[in-house]
């Protein structure tokens, strides 16, 4: 959000605030619930701009938690879609409708929380990277992809809990500057193959001058394989990943998400 300013920010969170999923907003290509990757829980570099807090949308003023310890709490749950597919999330992110990702007005950004559809007991946990819903009484915003997990992507709406995972005890990148990212994460993927297949066409636009590595990593009761970038070297970080990102935009491959 930082390259367009508090301006762009606040259109940014009165867009998602004033859309009613059904009508306002509309599905991607569906996805089956299988394929929507949970978030694995870290203790990432805390946002500088997405937590300004005391902030104001549609005339009303909230405040950011200062720590989302121990948080739980019961409400409704809603979701947005490809009216936001694209766009920056509160945190600066670029929101993709099929990832584990929400909006909450008041977690500090980010946070990592599960969240239990109330009506069939289905659970998986999210990555709070947004600020909204700001409508009615919703508790949160989840995106399309985790609506379908979840199971009431069809109806809209439904009744949630939350709960904070506690990161404390992971790899605490809490104090980092975003300046400091050195690398990026590329996919999170159900298959091995699928993974290595999106790392050598990575490799096949970047070459070999940048470390590519596919990992597994235990999510629940199974596990998912992550292809990562990086760390690129020198004191030009920031600038090195944009040019990485822009080649992959251009090349029609996904620009990932930046990492300490």
């Amino acid at each position: 959000m930082k390259r367009f300013g508090a301006i762009a920010l606040i259109a940014v969170l009165a867009s998602c605030a004033g859309t009613e999923p059904r009508t306002s907003d509309y599905e991607p290509p569906p996805i089956s619930a299988g394929a929507v990757i949970e978030a694995i829980p870290s203790a990432d570099p805390v946002s500088r701009t997405g937590n300004k807090s005391p902030y104001t949308v549609l005339g009303k003023q909230y405040e950011v938690m200062s720590s989302a310890k121990g948080y739980s709490e019961e409400g409704i749950a809603s979701w947005y879609g490809m009216k936001f597919q694209g766009r920056l999330t509160s945190n600066g992110e670029v929101f993709d409708v099929y990832r584990a990702t929400a909006a909450h007005k008041s977690l500090p950004l980010p946070s990592f929380v599960r969240i239990t559809n109330l009506d069939n007991q289905a659970s998986m946990i999210v990555r709070v990277n947004d600020r909204g819903p700001f409508v009615d009484d919703r508790l949160i915003d989840v995106s399309y992809g985790v609506a379908v997990r979840l199971g009431f992507a069809d109806q809209g709406t439904t009744r949630v809990r939350i709960d904070v995972i506690d990161v404390s005890g992971t790899d605490d990148w809490r104090e980092t500057e975003s300046a400091d990212y050195r690398r990026l994460q590329l996919g999170a993927y159900e298959t091995r193959a699928s993974a290595e297949a999106m790392a050598t066409a990575v490799s096949e636009v970047l070459g070999s001058s940048v470390a590519l590595t596919v990992s597994e990593v235990s999510s629940g009761q199974r596990f998912i394989y992550r292809v990562r970038l990086g760390p690129v070297t020198g004191t030009d970080s920031a600038e090195q990943l944009s040019l990485i990102q822009s080649t992959l935009r251009n090349n029609g491959l996904p620009e990932g998400q930046r990492l300490p």
